[in-house]
């Protein structure tokens, strides 16, 4: 690895999700061990390799020559015979000598449920926890939609896989729809499919979400965020259980159990048209609160003990913590809940010395003044909340470096980034940049 891509391969650890970054030459520079978890390849593997198999369909050419940040659901490239798919989220990242990086997150989308397959583990003994988990027991029992209700980082994902792993659709697969990303464009091409030559670049038939989670549980992850346009055409799938894929005539039909989960208030998107009254009540059959962390104290040291027993390495020696470290983290309001918890302990196990982790390792993220908490921009419904991680931080510090630079000029700072200025502009309320 280059020496200049040790403060990126920092960063690494630091977030829950499996994140790459690759160089300008397109070629791996480093993973982080949510990848080796997801994905079964050591690190060590793949640093050097080509990002992708095939150079001429690579989306991650084209954010090194444009610097634009992209969102996408893709297919594994890398194995032919495989359905996977996964939703993709690229970033440039500039490093401390202002070398230009890609990062890029994934998320599987389809998750295979083999014989024998534990169900997700559900951490906690407190209260709050055992009537929670009583909740999802009872969601997972019936066939009714389920709705996970819950602030951002609280580990709604784990409850819809908890769910799925203990209802009659166990078997099955259980496929995540990420509604972040699902755009006008995208939407109906994802979830139903499209033929081949239905648009340009659709050079082959493929299944849509629906049809690849027959038999087993789709989990629309943020159905706050689905496009008001699209509600419709989700509920008369939905409702009939039928859909057409994109440029085809034949109606497919798919058997699913739906779960879904969002951190806005959708009964206050109703009164406002945001969100549309029939698919509300459709979705919300079966509503369950997922509690934050800070109602749920108790359970600190078992979460913190199960994260430090995934961060071992070592087969004789695993992380520990120092009494007053464990106080500080308690004591603390966590307003990013278990994922921050996670991405807190991950950076102080790559901080402390001879595994022991003390109070001085411990970090909390630093948040911007002024920007209102999450229960706030749940009433206002805002769109797009900014979401807290360190490649949303580069990309924030960069435009920030050529905003000083250019006096806040758009069409310069644009120029220079090689981007439109309406690309800047939505960066810019991305990104809450002034």
């Amino acid at each position: 690895m280059p020496q200049s891509a040790f403060t990126l391969e920092s960063l690494l650890e630091t977030h829950d999700l499996p994140l790459i970054i690759i160089g300008a030459d397109l070629r791996i520079v480093a993973v982080n061990r949510a990848w080796e978890h997801s994905f079964g390849v050591m690190r060590q593997n793949l640093v050097g390799q080509p990002c992708c198999v095939e150079n001429r369909n690579c989306r991650h050419q084209r954010l090194f020559q444009t610097l634009e940040a992209y969102a996408g659901i893709f297919a594994d490239s890398s194995d032919a015979s495989s359905l996977r798919s996964f939703s993709a989220r690229g970033f440039p990242l500039l490093d401390a000598d202002a070398t230009l990086y890609l990062g890029e997150t994934l998320t599987v989308l389809k998750k295979s449920a083999a014989k024998g397959h534990e169900a997700p583990a559900m951490i906690g003994k407190s209260a709050v926890f055992a009537q929670y988990k009583t909740r999802l027991q009872q969601a997972a029992d019936t066939q009714a939609p389920v709705l996970l209700l819950g602030e951002t980082g609280t580990g709604k994902e784990l409850a819809a896989e908890f769910v799925h792993s203990h209802s009659r659709q166990a078997d099955g697969d259980f496929v995540i729809v990420d509604c972040t990303i699902l755009g006008e464009e995208l939407f109906e091409s994802e979830l139903f499919g499209h033929e081949k030559g239905a648009f340009t670049g659709a050079t082959s038939a493929k299944k849509g979400l629906f049809e690849l989670a027959n038999n087993g549980t789709l989990f629309f992850d943020e159905i706050g965020d689905l496009p008001l346009s699209q509600q419709p055409k989700l509920l008369r799938a939905l409702e009939s259980g039928q859909f057409r894929r994109v440029g085809g005539t034949a109606m497919q039909k798919a058997n699913v159990r739906v779960v879904c989960a969002t951190h806005r208030n959708l009964a206050d998107m109703v009164k406002v048209g945001r969100f549309r009254e029939d698919l509300f009540y459709r979705l919300s059959v079966f509503p369950v609160e997922v509690p934050p962390l800070r109602q749920r104290r108790q359970d600190l040291p078992l979460l913190i003990d199960h994260f430090l027993a995934q961060l071992n390495t070592d087969a004789d020696s695993g992380y520990a913590i120092t009494q007053s470290a464990l106080i500080k983290l308690i004591q603390y309001a966590w307003p990013g809940n278990i994922r921050e918890l996670r991405n807190c302990l991950q950076l102080a196990a790559g901080l402390c010395k001879d595994k022991s982790i003390q109070e001085a390792d411990i970090h909390f993220m630093q948040r911007q003044a002024g920007v209102e908490p999450a229960a706030a921009r749940e009433a206002s419904g805002d769109a797009h909340p900014l979401p807290i991680n360190s490649m949303a931080q580069f990309e924030a510090e960069f435009i920030n470096s050529l905003i000083s630079k250019y006096q806040g000029n758009r069409k310069l700072i644009a120029a220079e980034m090689n981007i439109s200025e309406r690309t800047l502009y939505r960066k810019l309320n991305r990104l809450n940049l002034n």
